[in-house]
């Protein structure tokens, strides 16, 4: 699949040819990402009609095998498209091992969820604890509004793999850039405060957060073990689960860092409340245990400093296109 791109300013813009002129879609890149990094499968080409079904879908509760839960319900738009609550619940309302990640700016990745278990946003359904094919053909197939729009958009009737290329689609448009540390990075020197700044200096350097938290979307998308969820009789073995291997013991998906002040709690439990609590624990070394990651270690951060680190996390607060989050009119 190719495009052309065009750049307006601070904007850059990635022009996906579609079906036709008038489902042509134009899938703006806020200042600070990286258009070149973009990942639009060639089986899954952007096109407006498949946005649209998709963000339908996503806020959409009736495809859950309950008709109680919807995407929206864990990734909640006010949270930075993430959970409010400590660790997300299932279909009947039970808690989940998990707090459920955000989906920003997942445009520019592949593996998905925090021990990347899911190949890519189109396998966003595979082992979710609220619905499953059945459940979707089922529940969405009698819907005349569905019925219709998935013929213009897939040319079948109401599929599972259809629900999630139409989310994963939506997904990608979930772009958040143009923050005050972009600005900063973009010129503008008084973007961010004397504290930030400084909380960037220890970020790259004296902290070493960018270590792990690297590139501009603020992650090496690679998998850690913290310390997190190590304790007690259970202990979640996160990416292990998916490859068996030793060294993934305990090791979850490096989360973005773009609007995560928006998003607490905190780590792939849900365990820290603050960014506060964040640092801190990092400042700590993290818990010791076996598998712990080599870049884990104790830091000399003064409560000062601690706090600049958190001034600067705040920076990173961005902007997304607002009509994403506004509620879709569901078909009868």
């Amino acid at each position: 699949m190719t495009g052309v791109l065009l750049r307006f300013a601070s904007t850059a813009v990635l022009v996906i040819p579609a079906v036709s002129a008038a489902q042509e879609f134009r899938l703006r890149v806020p200042l600070g990402l990286d258009e070149r990094a973009l990942v639009i499968p060639a089986d899954n080409p952007l096109t407006q009609e498949k946005i649209d079904l998709g963000k339908q879908l996503f806020f959409d509760r009736r495809w859950s095998k309950t008709k109680t839960v919807s995407c929206a319900s864990c990734h909640q738009p006010q949270r930075g498209w993430s959970d409010d609550r400590r660790v997300s619940v299932d279909h009947d309302g039970k808690p989940t091992r998990r707090h459920a990640p955000t989906i920003i700016n997942r445009a520019f990745g592949t593996i998905e969820g925090w021990a990347g278990h899911r190949e890519s946003s189109e396998d966003l359904l595979a082992k979710l604890p609220f619905t499953s094919a059945k459940a979707i053909e089922a529940n969405l197939g009698s819907v005349p509004g569905y019925q219709s729009q998935f013929q213009r958009v897939f040319g079948t009737g109401v599929t599972a793999d259809g629900v999630a290329k139409a989310i994963a689609a939506f997904q990608r448009t979930l772009l958040s850039g143009n923050s005050a540390y972009d600005r900063h990075r973009a010129g503008h020197a008084d973007a961010l405060s004397a504290r930030a700044r400084r909380g960037l200096a220890l970020f790259e350097g004296k902290a070493a957060c960018a270590k792990c938290h690297s590139g501009f979307n603020f992650s090496d998308q690679g998998f850690h073990n913290t310390g997190i969820g190590t304790g007690g009789e259970n202990p979640d073995l996160g990416r292990y689960e998916v490859t068996k291997r030793r060294v993934n013991k305990s090791a979850f998906k490096t989360p973005t860092l773009r609007d995560v002040a928006l998003r607490g709690p905190y780590m792939h439990d849900g365990s820290l409340a603050t960014l506060k609590e964040v640092v801190a624990f990092y400042a700590r070394g993290g818990i010791a245990n076996p598998a712990i990651s080599p870049d884990m270690s104790r830091l000399d951060l003064s409560a000062s400093e601690q706090d600049d680190l958190v001034a600067f996390l705040e920076s990173l607060t961005g902007e997304i296109a607002p009509e994403t989050a506004q509620l879709p009119v569901l078909p009868p």
